[in-house]
């Protein structure tokens, strides 16, 4: 409860202090503030239990340490990624204080979508959650291709948005106690009523949109590609983690007692999922659409915690959230400071700049699965996951596959950064934009990042164990 109602109010801060704020770089220090303050606050609800506002949600909002260990997860990644991208955002436009607010409200759809314990509150707290990003996506007004995305992508997300109302519609008309509660929907131990049935499929769909799952994908790439680097980084880290928290909650709580009935399905459209997104990405120049198809198939990987929904398919979702996330940031983090975005941008890139060279291999690594790195229990955990369920073990050979074809797209910029001379025109221009400044500070915190990342691998427990506080 503090989480949501602390990022809502300082999401009305921010908005009204565009007003009196003077300098452009002024909001992001306020937003950091308000950042620590809100982690701080989920932090001592997650021990104790206590919330500072006592506000009765008649039982529509459900707390406990999964999902306020996973609000930690998200809201420390936030807190990363203004510390590192922070003076980005201020480049995208002159509404610095308003984007920041934008950030702030899209967080409180996290929190809601993380807690949520009726198909309603799920309802708001996805919309609450997409319609600033909207406006985000066509931050840059001055680019075309932002514009295009923007459009895009809230096109596509008010189509989906009808199919989830049409699914809660006959989630609702064909449960027999006639509730939104997730709990509540009793589906027993037989066959689903064709109702509810139809209005599963529509969820899923609508699910699997908004965590980019294929075959609903194929908005991710132009979207993540024509929004501003810097809130792309948000979007594919934060917002996708959030999706798929409220996707495993939705499925565990209304459709668990039919698991059987529906996990062939989620299996078809991981495996799916696995191959589009792997697939694709190794044939992209440009390192910001890659991340984009790789994001996709990190999806890929995610959704094993849909397809076992058991113990550890938490752990590991929440673990790989943070190591997903940790890595990407990072990586976006670089990728914005450089002068080319394709991977001969980075060619030689460690003799320039070697801070950003290694710890940009060790975001790489994770993403990988390389072991010694979080990106390697998280998905070991997924897979473990899958494996205890019993069923379907041919999709555990299948991730593994795909993870290793993973390997040579990530490996290509490992190579272009340490294999590779510059080309002429980068060894004119530099491998960094005009403009961009490595400071000590940002290069500090990508080593802090990257040794965050190594210590998860090697100690996973220290993120895990608080599922159980």
């Amino acid at each position: 409860m503090n989480a949501i109602l602390l990022t809502a109010i300082w999401g009305i801060i921010m908005m009204f202090g565009g007003v009196f704020f003077k300098s452009k770089s002024t909001p992001k220090y306020w937003a950091i503030a308000g950042l620590v303050i809100i982690i701080i606050s989920n932090c001592l609800e997650l021990t104790s239990g206590e919330a500072f506002f006592a506000i009765d949600s008649n039982n529509m909002l459900s707390f406990n340490s999964f999902n306020l260990t996973f609000i930690t997860v998200a809201l420390v990644s936030t807190l990363l990624f203004f510390l590192l991208s922070g003076s980005d955002i201020e480049k995208v436009g002159d509404n610095v204080s308003e984007y920041f607010a934008l950030i702030f409200f899209v967080l409180c759809g996290v929190c809601l979508s993380a807690t949520y314990n009726t198909l309603l509150i799920l309802f708001l707290g996805i919309e609450i959650m997409s319609i600033p990003l909207y406006i985000l996506t066509g931050a840059d007004k001055r680019n075309l291709k932002s514009n295009e995305a923007a459009l895009k992508y809230f096109l596509m997300g008010a189509f989906s948005t009808g199919i989830m109302l049409m699914g809660i519609a006959f989630v609702y008309g064909g449960n027999s106690a006639g509730t939104f509660f997730i709990n509540d929907i009793n589906m027993g131990e037989g066959k689903m009523p064709v109702l509810i049935a139809i209005g599963m499929v529509f969820m899923l769909i609508a699910m699997s949109f908004k965590v980019s799952a294929a075959p609903f994908h194929f908005w991710t790439p132009d979207v993540y590609e024509g929004a501003p680097t810097v809130f792309t980084s948000f979007m594919a880290t934060i917002v996708k983690i959030a999706g798929f928290m409220a996707f495993i909650r939705l499925f565990e709580n209304s459709f668990g007692k039919v698991h059987g009935q529906w996990q062939l399905l989620i299996a078809v459209i991981t495996a799916a999922t696995l191959f589009i997104g792997n697939l694709t990405a190794v044939f992209q120049q440009s390192v910001k659409r890659m991340l984009a198809y790789s994001s996709i198939a990190q999806a890929g990987f995610m959704l094993l915690a849909v397809f076992a929904l058991n113990d550890t398919a938490k752990e590991g979702l929440v673990l790989y959230a943070a190591a997903y996330s940790l890595a990407t940031i990072g990586l976006f983090a670089i990728l914005i400071k450089m002068y080319d975005y394709t991977i001969d941008g980075f060619n030689g890139l460690a003799k320039n700049e070697p801070v950003l060279a290694v710890t940009a291999t060790i975001f790489l690594l994770s993403l990988t699965g390389i072991p010694l790195t979080a990106g390697f229990q998280s998905k070991f955990l997924m897979l473990i996951a899958a494996l205890r369920d019993g069923h379907q073990h041919w999709l555990v050979l299948w991730a593994v596959i795909c993870a290793a074809v993973s390997a040579y797209y990530y490996f290509k910029i490992i190579q272009a950064m340490f294999f590779k001379e510059a080309g002429q025109d980068v060894k004119e221009h530099g491998s960094i934009a005009a403009g961009s400044v490595i400071t000590i500070g940002f290069k500090a915190l990508l080593i802090f990042t990257a040794i965050l990342l190594i210590l998860l691998g090697l100690f996973p427990f220290l993120l895990t164990e608080w599922l159980h506080y």
